[in-house]
């Protein structure tokens, strides 16, 4: 299905004029011919059936009056035939029998869950009942589809929770309204599908071993590390599921990623020991450098002359004073040391 953009339809406003005016005529007609039956003239009764069935059936070119505002788009069909599409803003008169197309009018994507759909008429309390208006325009702004968050397994299966948020627009009218059955509800559904493809390539920190490029070799990809790249192939992903419905995925961002509740606390003492141990080989690495650097200094300068027996002696005081977590507690030696 191939789009096509109906032009030169801008003429809405001389039909509305054409048509308030042939009514006051056809009322006036209708008065002339009634005043004119009743004086006997013949032609009055002619003149006033004409102006009655005009004011009768005047009327239905109304319905082809067409009015659409800024990135606003309008899907017609007549008689079940595919016509067109009006784009742009402005006043249009297309035929009266066309009929606007919107699978997907009904359907509204929140910004905090999945699709959700219009309420159905409603009866209040006096009895009255309530129904809300069905737009049948197609918005071809820039839109939002912020999915609910979802548990992925990644590559090393660890139950991952991530939310995407999806800025997406329709560029082809006729592939979103003919190609598939609801195109917001088919978007919603492909963000998930792709979501989970591209999540289980990746695991949530750099581990040794993996390979998430496909080209056989191991790299330091990951959700947490490459965010950037991940939302690129989402989108990539994306798109390539809904070109057939006329959608374009202008950007994907991750707006949640965490490891899921029931291994969060397990994952969190990984964290805090793999950090512990990374600050335990910064501390002995600098006070290696340090118990180094004075023995040095204290040799070359003269000092004092230690055999192998104090300098061990004083290697392991001034360790455990610098690796230690508390502070020293010095103990004065006032005799010998042998």
């Amino acid at each position: 299905m191939q789009e096509k953009v109906l032009s030169g339809k801008k003429n809405g406003m001389a039909v509305m004029i054409l048509t308030i005016v042939l009514y006051l005529i056809a009322t006036v007609g209708a008065i002339v011919g009634g005043m004119m039956m009743d004086e006997g003239v013949a032609a009055g009764l002619a003149l006033l059936i004409v102006c009655v069935v005009y004011l009768c059936l005047g009327w239905i070119v109304i319905p082809g009056l067409k009015v659409l505002g800024p990135q606003e788009a309008l899907v017609l069909t007549l008689f079940g035939k595919y016509v067109g599409t009006l784009k742009g803003e402005g006043f249009y008169f297309v035929n009266p029998f066309c009929t606007a197309v919107n699978p997907a009018a009904k359907t509204k994507l929140g910004q905090s869950g999945d699709v959700k759909q219009v309420a159905a008429p409603t009866v209040n309390a006096n009895g009255s009942v309530s129904v809300e208006m069905v737009n049948k325009k197609l918005s071809l702004k820039v839109m939002t589809l912020n999915n609910s968050r979802q548990k992925v397994n990644d590559c090393l299966g660890n139950p991952v929770e991530i939310g995407i948020a999806v800025m997406w627009r329709v560029v082809d009218t006729a592939k979103a309204v003919f190609n598939v059955d609801n195109y917001k509800e088919y978007l919603s559904l492909q963000c998930d599908s792709a979501l989970r493809n591209i999540v289980r390539i990746y695991p949530y920190d750099v581990a040794p071993g993996i390979d998430t490029t496909g080209d056989g070799l191991a790299d330091d990809g990951s959700l947490r590390g490459s965010s950037e790249i991940v939302a690129s192939r989402i989108r990539d992903e994306i798109q390539s599921r809904v070109d057939d419905a006329g959608i374009e995925i202008v950007e994907a961002r991750i707006t949640n990623l965490a490891y899921a509740p029931e291994i969060a606390a397990v994952m969190l003492q990984r964290q805090q020991a793999s950090a512990i141990i990374d600050a335990r080989k910064m501390i002995v690495d600098g006070a290696v450098g340090m118990v180094e650097m004075a023995l040095e200094r204290l040799e070359k300068g003269g000092t004092v002359e230690l055999d192998d027996e104090r300098k061990a002696a004083m290697v392991s005081n001034l360790l455990v004073v610098l690796c230690g977590n508390r502070d020293a507690q010095p103990i004065v030696n006032s005799g010998s040391l042998y």
